[in-house]
């Protein structure tokens, strides 16, 4: 599968201490294990001269406090706090300056964010989109970008999981609905690729 490097970019889901490492709140060992496939994307995009953007899950104090439904600290009890080391992106994952970092609140890293200023304003169309979980913040960004008409390829061998089946489902949803689902050894960049 062909890109060009001018309109694509990676996005790298959530890869943060909390999610992947062993102290996290969040931990996950398939989380854990899918830092080196989100860093081999990482490379490939960056040999390329391509856009890498770093997504951060990360919740105020507060943010939960006068919801009327919508509560991950019930859900999933607090995690990735604003300012905590929770929240930073895993030291093996290195963002350089020319990276770009957003700040999401929800498991969408389009809601409320300027992802999508961002990659209009680039012209990017095509996300190569790695990282962790699956089936909550990888689906969910990635079903996102698809509704607002950027192509999203999920690498599937570079996502981290809770279960097995979470990565079956997410995969396969992703696959039918809205967007593709690719192995990185299949993914090539050209000027020529349309």
């Amino acid at each position: 599968m062909q890109f060009n490097p001018d309109t694509t970019a990676a996005v790298v889901v959530d890869m943060q201490n909390g999610f992947c490492h062993p102290d996290g709140s969040l931990h996950a060992p398939d989380s854990e294990a899918a830092i080196e496939s989100v860093q081999n994307v990482i490379d490939l995009t960056r040999k390329a001269g391509s856009h890498v953007i770093f997504t951060r899950d990360m919740h105020p104090p507060e943010q939960f406090d006068e919801t009327h439904y919508y509560d991950e600290f019930d859900r999933w009890g607090e995690h990735v706090v604003e300012g905590t080391w929770e929240a930073e992106i895993v030291d093996e994952l290195t963002v350089e300056a020319g990276d770009h970092v957003v700040t999401k609140h929800t498991y969408d890293a389009f809601y409320q964010t300027d992802l999508e200023g961002h990659l209009n304003a680039h012209g990017i169309n095509d996300l190569l989109i790695c990282g962790t979980l699956a089936n909550v913040c990888v689906l969910h960004t990635a079903s996102s970008a698809g509704l607002r008409d950027f192509r999203p390829v999920i690498i599937e061998d570079a996502v981290g999981f809770i279960e097995e089946q979470h990565r079956e489902y997410a995969l396969d949803h992703a696959d039918w609905l809205f967007g593709d689902v690719r192995p990185l050894d299949s993914i090539e960049f050209t000027h020529d690729s349309k």
